[in-house]
């Protein structure tokens, strides 16, 4: 059980229980995303546990747009769609 009501992330306070449950459905795929966007990082991270914290709750609702623009970039960039 959870001693807190609520749980800070990013600056935003979220239902304790919410936090639990997102980060219960987090999948191999997810922590991936989130390892290879801190290998991508070029800014000082100040706070590790706190940036992991918040990379880690929002990784399932950013993870499709992530792969999508790079899939998107790799296909204009490459000239696969030619006039």
């Amino acid at each position: 059980m959870l001693s807190r009501e609520k749980i800070r992330v990013a600056g935003d306070d979220y239902p304790a229980e919410l936090v639990k449950s997102k980060f219960m459905k987090l999948d191999s795929e997810h922590i991936r995303f989130v390892l290879d966007c801190m290998q991508e990082n070029t800014t000082e991270i100040r706070n590790i546990k706190q940036y992991l914290k918040a990379a880690l709750f929002n990784a399932p609702s950013t993870i499709d747009s992530y792969y999508t623009s790079l899939v998107n970039y790799d296909i204009y960039r490459g000239g696969a769609l030619r006039r």
